[in-house]
């Protein structure tokens, strides 16, 4: 409330110095204009008797006859005064405020009577300028050189002050402590008075009293409200919360200093499935919205604390979400017989409200009477509060395929009966989530609900699903790899069996003969049986392999151009994006190439129209390998190797067999299925893991991610040596001269035992071996090969022996033999990879390897270098 100062409306102002121009200048013309007409008078006295200034004299006199008439009864004014200037003398004398008219510098030209009630002026003497009344005043002065600065600086102000004592001798408001509120601005006049400087002062005491009054109840307001006996707070449309009182605060061990409005959200105090049945409170468009909830909430360290919300939801006009209150009370246990009926049924809300799974009572004809928490949370976008409260039937949540289903179990329910079995069901809008529905008969009806005739748990299945799927695949996967495994061990001994006996008819035979040609035909459609028999091992991870440490960066860059002339012609363009620093691997370089080499085949046939395949490798963290998300991907170091293309992509459902062996979506004739299989078992078995993601019309990304190896003295194999080392290697067609090669391949009188099981490969292998010199003797099994060593005291140079026999396997038979000739050199003959069966052996067992098929040459070349090493 504030106190208004009587005063005298009639009563002018205290000073009024303005000027009046306008009216002076009025009288000095008229003045003039007198004189004038007298002087005028006196130079043509002679000639007054002239008619013509008779007449000129006469109508001046009417003239001003009719003026000084007018001029008495008033219909002309002598002197007028402006309206606007008396309306704005009348509106500065009746001001409440002091106000104080002031030029540059500083003199008073006008003062209403409010500015001497309020400083104790009476008369005009007394009148002071505000610079003598407040520069006594520290805190007053210091507000008056701020604002007579700013009106330097053409800007005008305000500012508030305290002074212990008023301004007058009479206040009021009381001789004590008091507050003004002074105000200075600038004013040009349309008279031209330029620079004139206005100053309102206005004692704001009561008003200060108000405030403070108001702010000391606020204050206790908050105050109980902060400690009153239940828990208060308020959020806002996306959950953050802005404000809660000090009891919620206590309760949720949350330090209010800490407290940041919006920085804390409600599912970080809210517990368990709680955020769904708040989330299911929505009011409608324009309205609010009031709901009782009984969950747990989390406290700051973890623990729950059992509470009842009353939660209070405002929606705003055009349905969007807006801000809530909600009120909490503390749902604590009592101890004895003090337990009430209210408090057990707070605590079965609470359980209710938090196990893992979906609960929805039904009536008889499956329409939901109440939920829990994880059923809203589980199918929000199906069901919603209102269409609970609605009772709308339970089969919406379930797929219209399994809808017969469950009403064929909520019969058996309203039945009675107790034995139903559990169906299970996709969800309704989301075939890729799968839930499994009990369904459980009421056999005693409760007061509160004596329609309730089944309650429905309802549990997500969708991860075991994936595992089940997961661990089908992997089993099928498996098994294939096995079968074809088999296959090519036997398929092997074959293709050796004919190419040994292809190069021995071509060694009889010359090129003129009719039947050369023939023979080159078998032993190059030989050949391509063998790279078959390569890509079934491969798929099941029982190829040969030659592991080196590389640098990917310079492996990629050697590949290039090879990939270059493959997809050339076709309108794709390679790029690629080397990391920086790649961490070394370890792998076969060999086969790598053919896993990059088949990735960028498949996208090039996955793009007949022209696009951009994309070859990018990184370094990939612990960390970052979690952020992936795949299923069984560890969280350790990997490189990744990434190849992209912008082709058709693939299906959906054929992406889980798009690593199957003889899997292809190629035409008949220009796939055989095994490229992608190939890749998947090479990656598995240098112990990396590959991943694709694709959408159709889009493209296709396989991600290959490589174990880091961890270098410590061991030089990274560059790609040239590697490369050189491969070429020594033995090579599946049989026509590779190695660069080191023995140029005499004869056998220079050694004695080689020749050990295998299969009939045809040992009389191949012992022919071709005589054919070069050397002495053979042949044994279908390990236990044969024994005897004859026995036989022949130790003198044998060499054993060449088969991997799987009969009776006493490879392996065995080298132990066995080491025993009592330790320097004995041996050689293994086998299809499947060498570290198939070196784990079986002692750690520093020595050996060479030859893997199946093999042709003479390549026979010959590992018997004699094993001889000469």
């Amino acid at each position: 409330m504030t106190n208004k100062p009587h005063h005298d409306d009639s009563q002018g102002p205290l000073v009024d110095r303005r000027p009046h121009g306008g009216a002076a200048l009025r009288i000095v013309i008229m003045g003039l204009a007198l004189l004038g007409a007298a002087a005028a008078f006196v130079v043509f006295r002679d000639q007054l008797d002239n008619q013509i200034v008779l007449g000129v004299l006469g109508v001046l006199a009417i003239v001003g006859i009719f003026f000084l008439v007018s001029a008495i009864i008033g219909f002309i004014e002598v002197m007028p005064q402006t309206p606007s200037d008396g309306l704005g003398r009348a509106f500065l004398d009746s001001l409440n405020e002091g106000t104080l008219i002031t030029d540059p510098r500083g003199h008073i030209i006008y003062a209403n009577a409010a500015y001497g009630r309020m400083t104790g002026a009476r008369r005009a003497t007394e009148v002071q300028t505000l610079e003598a009344l407040l520069s006594r005043h520290r805190e007053a002065g210091e507000a008056l050189y701020r604002l007579i600065n700013g009106l330097r600086q053409d800007r005008d102000g305000y500012e508030e002050f305290r002074l212990l004592k008023p301004l007058g001798p009479l206040s009021e408001n009381g001789s004590g402590a008091h507050w003004y509120r002074l105000r200075a601005r600038r004013l040009v006049s349309s008279g031209g008075h330029g620079g004139l400087q206005i100053w309102q002062i206005a004692d704001i005491t009561a008003e200060r009293d108000d405030q403070e009054r108001f702010f000391k109840e606020l204050q206790n307001a908050i105050d109980y409200l902060d400690h009153a006996p239940a828990g208060f707070f308020s959020a806002g449309r996306k959950g953050e919360i802005f404000y809660l009182n000090a009891t919620l605060a206590e309760w949720l061990a949350i330090d209010l200093t800490q407290f940041s409005p919006g920085a804390m959200f409600l599912k970080d105090i809210v517990a368990g499935e709680g955020m769904a049945l708040i989330q299911s409170v929505q009011a409608e468009p324009g309205l609010t919205r009031t709901a009782t909830l009984d969950l747990d909430l989390r406290r700051a360290d973890g623990r729950s604390f059992p509470a009842r919300l009353v939660h209070r939801v405002r929606s705003a006009r055009d349905g969007a979400p807006g801000e809530s209150r909600t009120i909490v009370l503390a749902r604590l246990e009592s101890g004895g017989d003090e337990r009430s009926d209210s408090s057990a049924s707070m605590r079965f809300t609470r359980f209710f409200n938090n196990t893992p799974m979906a609960i929805a009572s039904v009536d008889g004809e499956g329409r939901i009477l109440r939920t829990n928490a994880p059923f809203m949370k589980f199918f929000a976008d199906v069901v919603s509060r209102d269409d609970i409260d609605r009772k709308v039937k339970l089969e919406r949540v379930l797929h219209e395929n399994e809808r017969p289903r469950f009403q064929e179990a909520l019969a058996a329910a309203r039945d009675r009966q107790v034995d139903i079995a559990p169906m299970e069901s996709r969800h309704p809008y989301d075939d890729s989530r799968h839930f499994r529905y009990y369904v459980n008969a009421v056999i005693d009806q409760s007061d509160e609900a004596p329609e309730e005739a089944a309650i429905v748990y309802a549990v997500d299945v969708t991860d075991q699903k994936a595992l089940e799927t997961q661990m089908a695949q992997t089993q099928k996967m498996n098994a294939v790899g096995t079968l074809a495994g088999g296959i090519a061990h036997d398929f092997n001994n074959v293709l050796t069996a004919i190419l040994l006996s292809s190069d021995h008819l071509l060694l009889q035979a010359r090129p003129s003969d009719p039947s050369f040609a023939d023979l080159m035909e078998i032993k190059r459609n030989a050949n391509r049986a063998a790279v078959l028999v390569r890509q079934l091992l491969a798929f099941s991870r029982k190829q040969t392999m030659r592991p080196s440490i590389l640098n990917l960066t310079d492996v990629i860059g050697d590949l290039r151009m090879l990939v270059d002339r493959l997809i050339s012609g076709t309108n794709i363009k390679l790029t690629v994006d080397y990391g920086r620093d790649l961490w070394p691997v370890k792998a076969d370089l060999s086969q790598f190439e053919q896993v990059l080499i088949n990735l960028c085949v498949n996208a090039r046939d996955a793009m007949p129209d022209g696009g951009r395949i994309t070859i990018s490798t990184r370094n990939i963290s612990g960390a970052e390998a979690a952020a992936f998300n795949y299923r069984g991907l560890p969280h350790e170091d990997f490189v990744l190797v990434e190849v992209s293309d912008t082709g058709t992509g693939i299906a959906p459902e054929i992406i889980d067999k798009i690593f199957e062996p003889f899997f292809t979506t190629k035409d008949v004739g220009k796939g055989t299925g095994l490229g992608l299989a190939m890749v998947y078992g090479i990656i598995k078995q240098s112990g990396g893991y590959i991943y694709l993601e694709s959408e159709v019309g889009e493209g296709t990304s396989f991600r290959v991610f490589l174990p880091r190896h961890v270098v410590e003295s061991v030089a990274i194999q560059d790609p040239a040596q590697a490369g050189a080392e491969r070429a020594n290697a033995v090579v599946a067609d049989g026509q590779g001269q190695s660069p080191t090669e023995p140029e005499d391949l004869t056998g220079k009188s050694a004695v080689v035992l020749l050990v295998e099981d299969e009939d045809a490969v040992r009389r191949g292998g012992k022919r071709m071996l005589e054919t070069r010199g050397y002495t053979v003797y042949e044994a279908g099994s390990g236990v044969e090969a024994l005897d004859i060593m026995e036989e022949l005291k130790g003198a044998v140079d060499i054993v060449v022996s088969d991997v799987v026999m009969p009776e006493m396997d490879g392996p065995s038979l080298l132990k066995e033999l080491r025993k009592t000739y330790p320097d004995l050199k041996f050689i293994f003959v086998s299809g499947y990879a060498e570290d198939a069966f070196a784990r079986n052996l002692p750690a520093d067992a020595k050996f060479g390897f030859l893997p199946k098929p093999f042709s003479l040459k390549q026979l010959a070349i590992a018997v004699r270098e094993m001889l000469d090493a």
